[in-house]
C-alpha cells in the first residue's frame, strides 16, 4: 500500500474527538484490500513506526487480531487496530484514498503533524 499526505488545500474536516476518520473511498479500498490480502479474523493495523526523513512513518498491515492495549474501531466491517503509542500521533487523522498520474494509494491528513517530508510518508509531531 502506498502512503502519502494530503496537501493542505485538499484537507477534509477532521475531529479530534474521533480517533480516525476514513473517507468513503478509503473505506471501499480497505474492504477490497481485506478481501484480497486479509484472512478470516484479521484486521487492519494502523500505526506509527520510527524512521523516515522526519522521524516517524505510517504503518498499515493486516494482523490476525488485536493486542491487549489496542483501541479497535470498525471500518466498513473490517476491524482496525491502533496501539496506544500510535494513538497520540493519529487521533483526529483523516485517511483518504486517491488516484492520480503518479499512482494510487492511501493519503493521510494528520492534524497532529508539525512537520512532513517531501517523500510523503514521513512526519513529526510536537
Amino acid at each position: 500500500m502506498t502512503v502519502q499526505f494530503l496537501e493542505e488545500d485538499q484537507a477534509q474536516p477532521t475531529s479530534h474527538d474521533q480517533l480516525l476518520v476514513f473517507t468513503d473511498k478509503a473505506v471501499e479500498m480497505v474492504q477490497k484490500a481485506a478481501e484480497r490480502d486479509g484472512g478470516d479474523g484479521q484486521g487492519l493495523r494502523v500505526g506509527v513506526i520510527g524512521g523516515g526523513c522526519s522521524g516517524m512513518s505510517y504503518h498499515l498491515a493486516f494482523e490476525q487480531g488485536p493486542k491487549a492495549e489496542d483501541s479497535i474501531i470498525q471500518v466498513g466491517g473490517v476491524p482496525v487496530f491502533i496501539d496506544n503509542d500510535s494513538e497520540q500521533h493519529l487521533r483526529g487523522m483523516t485517511i483518504d484514498y486517491v488516484t492520480g498520474l503518479h499512482g494510487a494509494g492511501f493519503k493521510f491528513l494528520n492534524p497532529n503533524a508539525s512537520r512532513t517530508c517531501g517523500c510523503g510518508t514521513s512526519f513529526a509531531t510536537e
